[in-house]
């Protein structure tokens, strides 16, 4: 199984588990993310998503026997690939549930791309990061749209072109990642904190956040003042929005709160 999946306490962690190819992509785990990610958000009973690895590296990025496959491949046929790896990246990047990354080793490549897509990533001190599509003549263009939405250009014009590995502190100075580590074992407890976190919160407002993030980065900015007073106004009078106000004044838990095993209710 390359990849597994586990749902417990309304927390999905999806794990890429082929350890003996250092988690390297090939078509099958491509085809087998993109469907485990669009079914989990849809799934009501899930509030937010783990993406982890088994084995000493995050993601090698593309599988050897993959990229040799390619090398016959039409530019049609090279197009249709491109564009399945991409549509996996997106699927993540908009999942309407949070999805945190736990990164545990090294990650090159189209794994740089799977971290980009998530929304927060901790990462243990000692992994590494690269870009090395410039090595065998390619470029991470499939990628790129991800990665530049998480590193600023002035470090994606220096890691592109020169291909260098970057360690965990550099790739939280740029922003890439949320936090750093220096145990394995936090790793689980600053995700733990963070779900904690999450679930406080209200599920409709946390997947229209995505939404209105994305919105508000692809508008001119009077459309994203637009957008936003819309968005707000919309939130404002929703089920969601009302009960997290009422319960606000009147000091108690909203439903989605979830204490001693129970909703609160309204």
């Amino acid at each position: 199984m390359s990849i597994k999946t586990e749902i417990k306490n309304q927390t999905a962690t999806v794990t890429l588990n082929r350890p003996e190819v250092h988690n390297a992509l090939n078509e099958e785990m491509i085809s087998g993310l993109t469907n485990i990610f669009c079914d989990l958000g849809k799934n009501e009973s899930i509030r937010v998503i783990v993406l982890a690895s088994e084995g000493k590296t995050f993601c090698a990025g593309a599988d050897l026997n993959w990229m040799s496959s390619m090398l016959n491949f039409t530019l049609e046929e090279n197009i249709a690939d491109a564009k399945r790896l991409s549509c996996m990246l997106r699927t993540i990047h908009e999942c309407p549930k949070p999805v945190i990354c736990r990164v545990q080793g090294a990650a090159f490549g189209g794994g740089v791309g799977l971290i980009s897509a998530c929304d927060m990533v901790v990462a243990i001190e000692t992994a590494t990061f690269c870009l090395s599509e410039v090595k065998i003549g390619l470029i991470p263009a499939v990628i790129s749209p991800f990665v530049l939405e998480k590193m600023p250009v002035s470090f994606a014009r220096r890691y592109f072109l020169t291909a260098e590995r970057f360690g965990s502190q550099e790739a939280l100075r740029m922003g890439f990642i949320s936090e750093v580590v220096t145990e394995t074992e936090s790793l689980d407890k600053t995700i733990g904190g963070w779900i904690k976190a999450i679930l406080e919160n209200a599920p409709e407002a946390i997947s229209l956040c995505k939404v209105h993030i994305r919105d508000i980065l692809s508008s001119s900015f009077d459309e994203g003042l637009e957008h936003a007073a819309c968005a707000i106004a919309e939130r404002r009078i929703s089920k969601e929005g009302q009960e997290g106000m009422k319960a606000f004044f009147e000091k108690r838990k909203p439903y989605w709160v979830i204490e001693n095993g129970d909703k609160q209710k309204c």
